[in-house]
């Protein structure tokens, strides 16, 4: 019996808060975390460029609090200068991770950075399933492309003799009416403009 597994990619998720003194919390936290972190050795941009947008936004803010002429406008450029560099930031952290999926997500965190998982599903491998009902398998496999039709086979007595079951016109199909407690082989071929293609390794399954 084969299955089709999922593996994860963990990803790098900086939620930045409008509020400007909120904001630079979290600049100063990630850059914290990054300062001598050995995982995250060359930053980009450098932890030397956040720090001088956060004390630019820091200056800014105390000015557009005041009240000063022209400040709020100046306040919002240096946010968003400061929004970008950290927005870089979290691509080199992603960069960094992606490059060691298994330790990937605590790259992630070691950055002060929160980490979502998300699944990314393994190509999909000819393979069989139980059905809903007794007697009953699913048969799956990869797409060969548009305007492709597949062939399936099976065999109860390993694979001497085979019997033709219905073509599809999708990479799979359900098989009825096979005897509980019999263990039965099938194969596949893909139909396309190119030609017919040759019959795959067959899966054997276990019928319930």
């Amino acid at each position: 019996m084969s299955t089709t597994k999922s593996v994860h990619r963990s990803l790098a998720i900086l939620s930045l808060p409008r509020p400007v003194p909120a904001l630079i919390t979290t600049a100063q936290r990630v850059t914290t975390a990054m300062t001598g972190n050995t995982a995250l050795p060359n930053p980009v941009p450098t932890l030397a460029e956040v720090a001088v947008a956060i004390g630019a936004l820091q200056t800014a803010q105390s000015a557009a609090l005041a009240r000063t002429a022209g400040a709020v406008t100046a306040r919002n450029d240096r946010r968003a200068t400061l929004v970008g560099l950290l927005q870089e930031l979290r691509g080199y952290v992603q960069k960094t991770a992606d490059a060691d999926p298994e330790n990937s997500a605590a790259i992630i965190q070691s950055a002060g950075i929160a980490v979502k998982k998300t699944p990314v599903h393994k190509p999909r491998v000819f393979g069989a399933t139980q059905g809903a009902v007794s007697g009953a398998v699913k048969l799956v496999t990869a797409s060969a492309g548009n305007r492709a039709s597949y062939d399936w086979e099976s065999s109860i007595d390993s694979g001497k003799t085979w019997v033709q079951l219905p073509s599809t016109l999708q990479a799979k199909t359900s098989v009825i009416g096979l005897a509980a407690g019999t263990t039965v082989l099938f194969r596949y071929r893909s139909v396309t403009k190119a030609g017919v293609a040759d019959w795959s390794q067959p899966v054997a399954m276990l019928v319930k």
